[in-house]
């Protein structure tokens, strides 16, 4: 008597099933059916197989699979479907185990509505001609699906699964958020800590310390069917530095959805890959905003600035903003000891030029209290200010701004220095090749190359740091262009500021440039680029 496996399967959720676990009523008419057609053949049904709410493309069926393995191990040596599509709608799919892998075993398959037989070489064409319509069927219903879903997001609608932190799905509409007011508070609070100057270890910290669940075990508190991975979030589910990260940047908190960032490779592979951002759904005013504008312009301008947090956890007021006049690159910070008038030791912050401190390429080696800069700054805003509440004044503030603000002139110098590091490099690359020649041919031995050669790598290293921070730079003016600060806006909050925070710093001022010391006079210009529209 032949072994025989029956196999079903159905790719759409069935109305009428009553719970997860009940096979679906065409499941039952494919299994009742074919059931009959192996009594009315005499053969003895070994397992019955069923995929209820799997796709046809592809073999990630777990009962699929299992028959698969019975196939090989010779368990049974008939399949039996109601069409060959319910098999699989793959043509790799069916010319791999139709008519290979099941010939080599020695398994007949079996459809009864399509006819298809293996035992039946006359029909092999039609079978591949099916295996083909079939396929067809697969790719435009995938291309379908993804037009509907691209139609979707363009008109404003949510199309994940789960509701971002701080939202909610509205009841009557799945594809519309509403702020849930239980939890916004938390969202406004890290955007808020973040634009004080708190790092997202200290952002993180004060939330664990308070046990404020994090989004994972939220979600899972209010009865959502959140799954993210095997970790043991119920015992060890903290908040984490990457999860206040992400959320900073998610345009979500300000009304806007930016949806299809990533998509399956295709309709055969389920595996996602990155779709470029040019391409991305970005749909503005969605739904109502937890984080207000300026806020958000406010710490999207600290983010990518690589901000090292201090020991405190703090992020210092200048971070990101004091550069080097000659040489173009930060200032680093540092903090020493000074033994003061009477054996006080007191402890200072300094800032010096990287270029010289780290890499030795700039000679503007003198370092700069924090403290005094910090007071320049101070008083430059409320000069500024003044000024500019003075409408006589205001006209010649906003001709000097502008001229010190060009960004196109920017763009220009900062285009030409990159052309020329890039033709510096290309000479570096021939200057090595024609170093490593002269090393076959026994005009350098082996320790002058090897000196020689260290030589190159520094001044390569050196160059590819500075293209890389000329590209940063190239990027930051073109934000700049659309997160200037619009001055009227500022003569509304600010009158005379009594001291400085990080959210005030980012507001005015874009960079600080530190001059070399003038040693006969003993001092350093210091030049404020203002982050401001005139």
């Amino acid at each position: 008597m032949e072994k025989v496996g029956v196999y079903c399967r159905l790719s759409d959720e069935d109305r009428f099933k009553k719970n997860k676990n009940d096979d679906s009523e065409s499941i039952a008419n494919q299994k009742s059916m074919l059931l009959k057609y192996a009594i009315e053949q005499d053969w003895e049904v070994i397992d019955i197989y069923s995929d209820d709410d799997f796709s046809g493309a592809g073999t990630y069926r777990p009962d699929f699979e299992r028959m698969i393995k019975d196939c090989e191990s010779g368990r049974i040596n008939i399949v039996l479907c109601k069409t060959q599509s319910r098999f699989s709608r793959d043509m790799e799919v069916i010319e791999k185990y139709l008519h290979n892998k099941f010939v080599e075993w020695g398994v007949r398959f079996v459809s009864i509505v399509d006819n298809a037989d293996t035992n039946n070489h006359s029909n092999k064409k039609q079978r591949q001609i099916n295996g083909l319509v079939n396929e067809w069927y697969l790719e435009d219903l995938s291309d379908n699906i993804r037009r509907s879903l691209k139609n979707k997001r363009e008109d404003g609608m949510w199309m994940g699964s789960f509701a971002p932190y701080g939202y909610l799905k509205d009841s009557n509409d799945k594809h519309k958020l509403i702020i849930d007011e239980n939890v916004a508070y938390v969202v406004k609070e890290i955007f808020d800590k973040y634009n004080s100057g708190l790092g997202y270890y200290k952002i993180c910290e004060s939330l664990n310390e308070r046990g404020i669940l994090p989004p994972s075990l939220y979600k899972k508190s209010i009865g959502s069917n959140f799954v993210c991975c095997n970790f043991d979030y119920e015992t060890t589910g903290m908040w984490t530095t990457d999860t206040v990260a992400k959320m900073l940047r998610n345009e979500v908190y300000i009304g806007n959805l930016v949806q299809g960032k990533r998509t399956n490779i295709s309709y055969k592979n389920h595996k996602s890959k990155k779709v470029p951002k040019k391409d991305w759904c970005r749909i503005e005013n969605t739904h109502e905003p937890i984080i207000d504008k300026e806020t958000w312009d406010s710490v999207q301008r600290r983010l990518g600035k690589h901000e090292k947090p201090m020991k405190n956890g703090k992020i210092h007021i200048l971070s990101q903003k004091v550069y080097c006049e000659k040489c173009g690159r930060v200032f680093m910070r540092n903090q020493c000891n000074i033994k003061c008038a009477g054996g006080v030791v007191e402890k200072r912050e300094y800032l010096q030029c990287k270029g010289n401190k780290k890499y030795h390429t700039c000679d503007n080696n003198r370092s700069i209290r924090l403290d005094i800069i910090q007071d320049f700054v101070l008083n430059a805003i409320n000069d500024l200010l003044d000024k500019c509440n003075n409408d006589r004044l205001k006209e010649e503030v906003k001709k000097e701004i502008n001229k010190d603000n060009n960004q196109e002139t920017k763009l220009t110098n900062l285009n030409k220095e990159k052309a020329n590091i890039e033709k510096k490099l290309n000479e570096k690359k021939l200057y090595f090749k024609n170093l490593y020649e002269d090393k076959l041919k026994g005009i350098l031995n082996d320790d002058e190359f090897k000196m020689l050669r260290e030589d190159y790598s520094k001044d390569v290293e050196s160059y590819q740091i500075r293209l890389y921070e000329i590209m940063q730079e190239l990027d930051n003016v073109e934000v700049k262009k659309d997160n200037s600060v619009d001055i009227e806006s500022i003569l509304k909050k600010y009158k005379n500021i009594k001291e400085l925070n990080k959210a005030i710093v980012d507001e005015f001022i874009e960079r600080i440039y530190i001059g070399t010391l003038n040693k006969e006079t003993n001092t350093r210009e210091i030049r404020i680029e203002w982050n401001l529209d005139l």
